[in-house]
């Protein structure tokens, strides 16, 4: 037998936090090769549409270009974000930092990825409007009214997901297989009204040609993740289940290897909510699963994630789901030293406000030294002074300004001297 010491404990950490690493650089791929295809289709519409949704002639149509590119724009910025923080992830020497500052990106990633799905269902609906002016197959008026109730529909998600908080990333997450599902009737409805006004044969056939042209491009098809070369499929059972339709739907799932290993990697390290999981793989699957008990995960989920008594603990457990008033969200950073800190690094997504961890309020104030602040900061170990005692002590000795870096190796340490977890949210205050 092998005995777990203090450097078998740290190699773990390590080993946990590289998984993780590679897991989410995984993830980032997935979303930034959408992106990039996203990207090529709005060009794509912009230059070839010589009678379609570009045309002089439709330039109300425009505008729904415009929007899908105004969409992906923010999405781009979060992925540009998120290799940021991977970044620095990745030159911490705290293992647990380096985790918490993946945790970070997470709602980011979450966003862009949940984003991603809905624009690519909103390309869809310009491809198929593309063909129906182009070829004079349905009329401009109603199809104008039908782009714009899609549009309505999609903006509140996007909204909620653009925000990046991540009770409002988590809720629209959940929302998302729904409002696929829906998105997907609504576009085989006018893809069938469109067969249906196709009168003559030649415009018949136009039309056969390219709905299988973008049968086999679109986004509402949703494949399944792709398989990497070599990988073996694992196949998920999720159960037969009845639609709202009273359809029964959704026998198996086939997903790659790793594809479930690297959703297992970013639940367990805590930088994917289960929630965006969930709605990813019932997604991928092209199934709008429904979940087998309220507030549960769906059985096929919760296999590919391990079905382990951690993960079927996860809930959305909002202030409200407990019962109780929000903690306290303490800056790990004081505050007051803001500028400070922006000199040296601590702008952007790295801003302080992005390093607030929740506490109890008896905890929050024992660090500061009790409830009175002026009084507590007279105790050598109050936090804020600490930590900045501790700061200037280490730029003193270097003899120039902190990196960034050597600021977030000294507070992680400081924090594992008071106990203080590593799971940052962001600042809620004036």
């Amino acid at each position: 037998m092998t005995a777990a010491g203090p450097g078998r404990v740290e190699e773990n950490a390590w080993l946990s936090a590289l998984a993780a690493h590679v897991a989410f650089l995984g993830a980032v791929d997935e979303v930034s090769t959408s992106s990039r295809r996203l990207s090529s289709e709005f060009s794509r519409l912009r230059a070839s549409s010589h009678l379609g949704v570009a045309s002089v002639g439709n330039s109300i149509f425009v505008r729904y270009v415009d929007s899908g590119e105004r969409q992906l724009r923010w999405i781009d910025a979060e992925l540009a974000a998120t290799t940021r923080l991977a970044t620095a992830a990745s030159e911490m020497e705290d293992p647990d930092m380096q985790l918490a500052l993946l945790r970070l990106a997470g709602p980011r990633l979450e966003a862009a990825m949940m984003g991603s799905i809905l624009l690519s269902g909103w390309v869809d609906f310009l491809n198929l409007s593309d063909v129906a002016l182009s070829r004079h197959l349905y009329g401009v008026e109603t199809l104008f009214v039908k782009m714009d109730s899609i549009q309505k529909m999609l903006e509140p998600t996007m909204t909620a997901l653009s925000s990046l908080e991540p009770e409002q990333v988590e809720a629209a997450a959940q929302n998302v297989p729904a409002l696929v599902g829906h998105l997907t009737s609504e576009f085989a409805a006018l893809r069938e009204a469109m067969r249906k006004g196709a009168e003559v044969l030649q415009k018949a056939l136009a039309l056969k040609d390219a709905m299988e042209a973008l049968t086999t491009l679109s986004g509402l098809r949703y494949s399944l993740p792709r398989l990497l070369p070599r990988a073996g499929p694992a196949t998920i059972g999720v159960g037969l289940m009845v639609g709202s339709n009273g359809v029964m739907m959704g026998t198996r799932i086939v997903v790659s290897a790793e594809w479930v290993e690297m959703m297992r990697q970013l639940v367990r390290a805590g930088v994917l909510s289960v929630p965006a999981v969930s709605a990813a793989v019932r997604i991928q699957a092209g199934q709008v699963l429904m979940a087998e008990a309220h507030g549960e995960l769906p059985r096929g989920v919760r296999e590919a994630l391990g079905d382990s008594p951690e993960v079927r603990g996860m809930r959305v457990t909002g202030k409200a789901g407990a019962g109780m008033a929000e903690p306290p969200r303490h800056h790990v950073m004081p505050k007051e030293f803001r500028e400070w800190f922006e000199k040296r690094g601590f702008t952007g997504e790295m801003d302080i406000d992005q390093f607030c961890v929740k506490l109890e309020q008896a905890h929050h104030e024992a660090i500061h030294g009790g409830g009175d602040w002026k009084l507590g900061r007279t105790w050598a170990g109050e936090w804020n002074r600490l930590i900045m005692e501790a700061l200037y002590e280490a730029e003193t000795r270097a003899g120039r300004m902190l990196t960034r870096n050597a600021i977030l190796n000294i507070v992680a340490k400081r924090m594992k001297d008071y106990y203080i977890s590593m799971n940052f949210v962001r600042w809620r205050g004036p």
